[in-house]
């Protein structure tokens, strides 16, 4: 089992390539997916976020606002630090349990926003790093997501540094130009990670 990392800051196009890499016959472990599973209703994970934020993060039907609890740890790292302490532990367990379930050879390729944050390369025999400028990720938020400008920025913000992000890369797949571009620049990283899992 070969297991990679793939990351790149909010806006970089990260879950485009995942999509592509799935497609390629990857197997995808996607850290954000799994850490909405973590947090549905009736789930420990929810009630510990209630128990450390109040109900005011919660929506009518007693899912979690997601926006709400976004707005009140981007704005704070030890609040964001106090979500992360709730979450990542939880994700861990989950994410062990779907690597036990993939095939023995298979290429796995872990999608996780806050592997650099976290200091998570050195988990994985490489580190795929999606990659494009602040200025062109700021413009897909506002543009594709609606936030508003202040809130990409500091989303962006909250995350480390780009410079931070290709020092750990073992592959940097470029995205600031066509889909088909894109895809072209992932078939190549897939084509590497193909003859170092020796297949």
């Amino acid at each position: 089992m070969l297991k990679v990392g793939l990351t790149g800051g909010i806006g970089s196009g990260k879950s485009e390539v995942a999509r592509m890499l799935a497609r390629q016959g990857a197997v995808v472990i996607d850290a954000d997916q799994v850490a909405r599973e973590v947090v549905e209703p009736g789930t420990e994970g929810l009630a510990r976020v209630v128990a450390a934020f109040g109900e005011e993060v919660l929506t009518k039907d007693g899912a979690l606002d997601r926006a709400r609890l976004g707005s009140i740890v981007f704005a704070d790292s030890a609040k964001l630090a106090t979500l992360n302490g709730i979450v990542h532990p939880l994700v861990g367990t989950r994410v062990a349990e779907l690597q036990a379930a993939a095939p023995a050879d298979a290429i796995v390729v872990y999608d996780v926003p806050l592997l650099v944050e976290n200091d998570l390369a050195s988990q994985y025999d490489s580190v795929i790093v999606v990659d494009a400028s602040e200025e062109i990720r700021l413009e897909r938020l506002v543009r594709t997501r609606g936030m508003s400008e202040a809130d990409a920025k500091a989303r962006i913000a909250a995350q480390a540094s780009r410079e931070a992000r290709l020092a750990v890369a073992d592959h940097i797949v470029p995205n600031e130009g066509s889909v088909a571009d894109l895809e072209a620049r992932t078939g190549d990283v897939w084509a590497a990670l193909r003859r170092q899992a020796g297949r």
